[in-house]
């Protein structure tokens, strides 16, 4: 897998079972934190969501961000929620990628690292 995948293209949600059924999707699907873009009602609150998770596929050996039927860019506010729609697809695993959040070790483990009772 590319360690950095960077979408090229696009596809819409609502193409994705044509082109699993064309095996055009190769890889894992990577989910990817990032900053919202998409602003509206519901779940999409820049106060207390200021960041979401969003979903590139491996289409055609290009990387593909996934729109809505509208055209805009799927956000999800939980890492939760965009499992769940994954599966929904019958995809059962997934690279995740957060370039957002930093991992700060907690310090109370052995020699200093995390404490992984």
């Amino acid at each position: 897998m590319d360690h950095e995948p960077a979408p090229t293209s696009t596809i819409r949600q609502n193409a994705l079972p044509e082109l699993m059924l064309e095996e055009r999707i190769a890889d894992y699907p990577v989910a990817v934190r990032t900053v919202r873009e998409v602003a509206g009602g519901g779940f999409a609150n820049n106060d207390r969501h200021p960041n979401t998770w969003t979903v590139y596929f491996l289409v055609d050996g290009q990387w593909a961000l996934v729109e809505s039927a509208r055209g805009l860019r799927r956000e999800w506010s939980s890492l939760d929620r965009l499992e769940k729609w994954l599966r929904s697809f019958g995809f059962r695993f997934f690279w995740v990628r957060n370039d957002i959040e930093p991992i700060e070790p907690s310090g109370e483990g052995p020699m200093g690292g995390p404490n992984l009772k």
